[in-house]
């Protein structure tokens, strides 16, 4: 895996799940790049919503949410405009337990809020985020501005109300006895000790089965026997977990959080750098004004990665998004444009780990 150095885009909880996996496993992650995520759709729910709109997936040329509206442009170029109000429905029942907005966890966080059209919002969180942003300024892959403290008061705002909404919503599923693990404040002692005495099944008893699973694929990443499988529903078991392995359920982002990543929802956004309003000079199509497009081409440029993770569509699938590795920048302005939806997004470095394994074994 040494030879991999990846950055991965993600929402919220998948960049939460990264994390514990540079924690816990031999990740070869190397940038997290965090998307602004209110919430997700289900793709099933979606499909059959549309219908209600005399609409297929295939009609649609690109989403977009913008001002409690959920714009569908379709490839006859009409839009489409649907309040949020009545999109709620088809949102994933896990999203609502989530109270984080701005990716907290990761180097640098990229969305819409609180930046003017053709602009995105950047969040500065590490060293190495820091170092990523002045080297693309310097080369002339961005320009940046800082964010008037206007719109910075917005972004805090609005990541602020995600959390109260959101901790209504956990109170209730919690008096229901639908425990929310990663809201529980633990020291890292009792973490530790939570996940010695836990396996897969504990997993699936309090998160897969109550429904807060983010079917983000770290617990089939993770597994060192190969025994997790994960599709477009939920994790599965396919054999018997070995003794003393607490691999799945130490890295879940709906598990324990050690103290370390966890903001205990007293900052709305987060720790932070810097943030700034941004612009791509490298790329003018795309969602958020294509700076994670912009980004990922810097450290594809320098060789800072290896690769990139990023989501795409499926050809064969109207907007049904699926995870991939490339090195190809090409690749990466294609897959550009936010889905909507989610797929298991650590699946492609499975499937590298499985390659590695398997050329180590010929060589042996």
């Amino acid at each position: 895996m040494s030879e991999h150095k990846i950055a991965m885009v993600g929402t919220p909880c998948e960049i939460m799940a990264a994390s514990k996996l540079q924690d816990y496993t031999d990740s070869p992650i190397e940038v997290k790049l965090g998307l602004f995520c209110m919430e997700n759709f289900s793709y099933k729910y979606f499909v059959n919503f549309l219908k209600e709109y005399d609409l297929k997936m295939d009609d649609i040329e690109k989403f977009q949410i913008d001002k409690g509206f959920l714009f569908l442009i379709l490839k006859t170029k009409e839009t489409v405009k649907i309040p949020l109000s009545v999109a709620k429905r088809i949102i994933r029942k896990n999203c609502n337990i989530c109270v984080e907005l701005t990716s907290e966890t990761s180097d640098i966080s990229i969305g819409s809020i609180g930046s003017d059209d053709g602009w995105s919002t950047l969040i500065v969180r590490s060293e190495k985020g820091e170092e990523i942003v002045k080297g693309a300024i310097e080369q002339r892959f961005i320009e940046v501005e800082e964010l008037e403290e206007s719109k910075f008061q917005l972004l805090n705002k609005l990541a602020q109300g995600k959390i109260n909404r959101n901790l209504e919503h956990i109170e209730q599923r919690e008096f229901l006895a639908r425990p929310v693990l990663y809201q529980r404040e633990k020291d890292d002692d009792s973490i530790s000790k939570e996940i010695s005495e836990s396996d897969f099944s504990d997993l699936k008893s309090n998160v897969i089965d109550i429904g807060a699973c983010v079917l983000c694929g770290a617990c089939e990443y993770a597994c060192p026997d190969n025994l997790i499988i994960i599709d477009d529903t939920k994790p599965r078991m396919k054999g018997q977990c070995p003794p003393d392995c607490h691999a799945c359920f130490a890295v879940c982002p709906r598990t324990f959080i050690e103290e370390h990543l966890r903001n205990d929802n007293e900052k709305p956004i987060g720790d932070y750098i810097n943030v700034y309003t941004v612009r791509s000079l490298k790329h003018s199509q795309g969602q958020d004004g294509s700076i994670v497009t912009t980004i990922l081409d810097y450290l594809l440029s320098n060789e800072i990665v290896t690769e990139a993770l990023i989501v795409d569509k499926k050809d064969d699938l109207a907007w049904k998004p699926y995870a991939k590795l490339t090195k190809d920048i090409d690749q990466v302005v294609k897959s550009g444009g936010t889905k909507y939806s989610v797929c298991p997004v650590f699946k492609p470095l499975k499937e590298i780990n499985e390659e590695s394994s398997t050329t180590e074994e010929g060589v042996n």
